[in-house]
């Protein structure tokens, strides 16, 4: 089995980047859901509540987070930036401290998307928890994330797609792109849904492991254009992953499983690398 993408976000729900190499840290890939969107209340807003999110573009220079949008010039906003005030921030149940970007990067996305929000960043100080019920806790395992809804990291099957865009085109549906599901690390070389068996992926030449330790349950994300936020067919592809049943025992529509760094931590993942899989 290979890795044949990885992609990271470096905030929340907007346009994600695909890279070749990617630094391994324990909060996922490096620079990924490391800023995010935060209403008045101080409270994570994505692409569920704001669609428009889909058409700001993200890049990242070596001195800076960069945003575009047609309607606006670019936002840069510099990667070693110091003295942001600090605020509490929510994510679904979770409270965590963030650095605001202040009023400039809030005035910018008042312009590209309508809405009153303010651009925070994760500090490197801080630290949040993931949820310890379904970690080895009898080995244990503890680990913690930025800005991502549970996990660091997620990854995803091209095998598994090619079975949903199956069951879609069955039903006179077009397929859809893995970018929906916006994966940090997709492979390929496996049998459809195989990934929910997995307990461990080992790269043993690149030094990493990675323990996948939860199903992903889909949102109306996976319905919306990555480019546009607009879905094209409400409801799809969540309702034939909810038939499909890819996680037995599970209520919903899963894809993916999220994950957690076992082992290699500061090392580099690459496209293209092998690896093997430990079954649970």
């Amino acid at each position: 089995m290979r890795i044949t993408q990885l992609n990271i976000y470096p905030v929340k729900s907007l346009r994600g980047i695909a890279l070749e190499t990617a630094t391994l840290t324990r909060r996922g890939l490096a620079f990924d859901r490391h800023w995010m969107l935060v209403d008045d209340d101080h409270r994570f807003v994505t692409q569920r509540e704001l669609p428009a999110m889909a058409g700001v573009t993200v890049r990242l220079t070596d001195e800076a987070l960069v945003l575009e949008h047609p309607r606006v010039a670019p936002l840069i906003v510099p990667l070693a930036r110091t003295g942001q005030p600090r605020c509490t921030v929510r994510i679904w149940k979770d409270t965590c401290e963030s650095l605001d970007e202040g009023a400039a990067a809030a005035d910018w996305l008042a312009e590209a998307l309508g809405r009153g929000l303010r651009l925070v960043r994760f500090p490197d100080d801080s630290r949040r928890e993931v949820e310890a019920g379904y970690l080895r806790v009898e080995r244990g395992e503890r680990a913690d994330t930025a800005f991502p809804d549970g996990y660091p990291f997620l990854v995803a099957s091209e095998a598994s797609l090619s079975a949903l865009n199956e069951r879609l085109a069955s039903q006179g549906l077009a397929p859809v792109p893995m970018s929906r599901f916006r994966p940090n690390v997709v492979v390929e070389g496996t049998t459809p849904f195989a990934e929910g068996l997995w307990d461990a992926l080992e790269a043993g030449d690149a030094g990493y492991r990675l323990g996948l330790r939860k199903p992903c349950k889909r949102c109306k994300i996976i319905t919306q254009d990555q480019r546009t936020g607009e879905a094209p067919v409400p409801k799809e592809p969540l309702r034939t992953l909810v038939a499909m049943d890819t996680q037995p025992g599970w209520r919903g529509a899963y894809f993916g499983q999220n994950a957690i760094l076992l082992d290699g931590g500061g090392r580099t993942i690459a496209v293209g690398d092998r690896l093997t899989v430990h079954r649970r």
